[in-house]
Formats: structure tokens, sequence, C-alpha cells
């Protein structure tokens, strides 16, 4: 694999630098990436996370001590509004709360490092949702598309207004796609590491459910999420998550309905037969990012890093 990583400095995006005369400053947003053995698929998130424009954005990359080229991807880019570390954790959701509690931003959205954010206005058009409504959170509509063939949806979430009675009939915003002021993660907290699989579950209900968070529904597709996520990687996993479900109520003080938490999964099956009906998406090629590089091969220099 080849990356392009003179391109970058030429991506539309404010670069937002923290140095001496600028410490004081917070940035808009915060954007966390946990990371782990990502050499295939990370290069393209962090484009899509410094190619949004209108914004001051951060990008705290959390690596779990990866062995492959992932450092060397962050590494190469030099760009003063990355940061990064690397260490052994305690799985994903205790990555994302180092990097939550690293941000400056007045924003903080979590971006795993196998998605990215569909075009360069994602985070214009969340602030300025934010702005308008007051909300504490803000969350909108996410594509599954294929690992291999990212051109191809493999399911579409259409999230919906926020209602908090919904969270009693299985629904829940999409975590890719949710943004959060960073007071309400210092007043209600982090991601209980007690779950293994549905601690983003357990922290949105926490948040929007038990302490009645304002949340706003931005209509439109903010990010694609390649597929093989944790919770549903198998039966068993999906059986662990459904437990891990009703354990987010009970500890929480909550009372579920009977069918709450079988709902949840069922929930999902609509969101197959949606994407048959989409149209192939509109995906904005942002220079420099893998799948540029693939389409553009002959017009831009390659350097290889791997």
């Amino acid at each position: 694999m080849t990356f392009n990583i003179s391109l970058v400095a030429f991506l539309p995006c404010k670069t937002f630098l923290y140095g001496k005369k600028n410490e004081k400053l917070e940035s808009f947003f915060s954007i966390i990436t946990p990371a782990y053995n990502s050499r295939q698929t990370i290069y393209d998130t962090i484009c899509s996370v410094i190619a949004q424009q209108d914004v001051h954005v951060e990008l705290i990359v959390v690596d779990g001590g990866s062995t492959d080229k992932t450092l060397d991807i962050v590494q190469a880019f030099e760009h003063g509004h990355i940061r990064f570390i690397s260490e052994p954790d305690n799985g994903i959701y205790d990555a994302m709360n180092k990097g939550l509690k690293m941000a400056r931003g007045r924003y903080l959205g979590i971006l795993n490092s196998d998605d990215y954010f569909v075009d360069p206005h994602i985070l214009r058009d969340v602030e300025a949702l934010f702005e308008k409504t007051g909300a504490d959170t803000v969350y909108g509509d996410l594509n599954f598309v294929d690992p291999k063939h990212p051109d191809k949806i493999v399911r579409h979430w259409r999230a919906g207004s926020f209602k908090r009675k919904k969270f009693l009939y299985g629904w829940m915003p999409p975590h890719p796609v949710f943004f959060v002021r960073r007071e309400c993660y210092e007043q209600y907290g982090y991601f209980d590491l007690r779950y293994r699989s549905s601690a983003d579950y357990e922290l949105m209900l926490r948040f929007l459910y038990k302490y009645g968070l304002t949340a706003a529904y931005l209509p439109r597709v903010l990010a694609h999420m390649r597929t093989g996520g944790q919770s549903n990687a198998s039966w068993s996993n999906r059986l662990r998550a459904n437990r891990e479900d009703r354990a987010a109520w009970k500890n929480n003080g909550l009372k579920p309905l009977p069918v709450t938490t079988l709902l949840k999964p069922i929930r999902k099956i609509p969101q197959f037969w949606v994407r048959k009906r989409m149209l192939p998406p509109a995906i904005t090629l942002f220079p420099g990012t893998q799948a540029h590089i693939e389409t553009e091969s002959k017009q831009v220099h390659r350097n290889n890093i791997v």
C-alpha cells in the first residue's frame, strides 16, 4: 500500500496549531480516533478530519501499541493539529476515554480508525446546529460500507429525530456520528469500562435518557463506517451485547420495557432494506486519500512508507 503524504499540505482545511502563542485557545472540535494496527484504513480517517472546512479542529489519535505502520502514517502528517499517544490500553473504550480527557475542543466526537467523514462540510454543519439549537449533543445518519469496496453501501442507519421515550423501544443514535459538548463528559462521566461491547450504548442511555441531555438531529449521512464492528462480529458477541444492554439499564437505576433490549437489534433489520433503494453514495474523494490515489494514480506523486 502506498500513501501520498505530500498532498496533505494542500487539503482545504484550517490548520490549528498549538504553540506557546496559542496555548490558551480552544479548538471548536476535538475528534478522537482510537487505533490499533490500522495501517490499512487510518490514512483515509485522518484525511477526512483535516479536510474539514470552516472550522477549527484537532485530531487526537490514541494508539494501543500498534506493531504495523500505523504510527508511521500518523507521524508522516507532521501537522500541529494532530496529537497522538501510543501505549497499551484496556480496550477501545479505554482508548476513547484517554482521548476525551486530552481534548481541548468545545465539541467532542469519536471517529474510529476505519471510519471517515463523507465530505469536508460535516463539522461545519454540526457546529451550526449546536449554535442554532443550543443542544448538548448533535447526531446524524451513518452508512455502513463494505471494507474492501467502500463505495458499496451495506446498511443505512437513518437515526431520525430525538425523543427520549424512543430508548424504551430499542432506539439509539449512531455513535460514530454523535457529538457532545465537552462539559457534558466532565459532568456526567466517560465510558464505563465494565462494558466490553456496549459502553457506547450505556453512555448515550446515561446522557440522553437518565440525565435528560438535549439532542439535535442533523438529517444527513455524516460518516461511512466499514463493517466489522465488535458487538456484531458473531452471535456470541451479539448475545453478550444484549446482556450488557440490559445491565446498562439496571446499573443506571432505570427500568426498561420487557421488550426494550430485544427491539434494539430488531430495529437494525430495515436498515438493510433501505440501502437497496438508495442511489450509489456521492463520496467525496479527499485529495491524498488512498481512494483518490487509486483513481488518480497517474497524476499524483506517491511516497511509499510501508
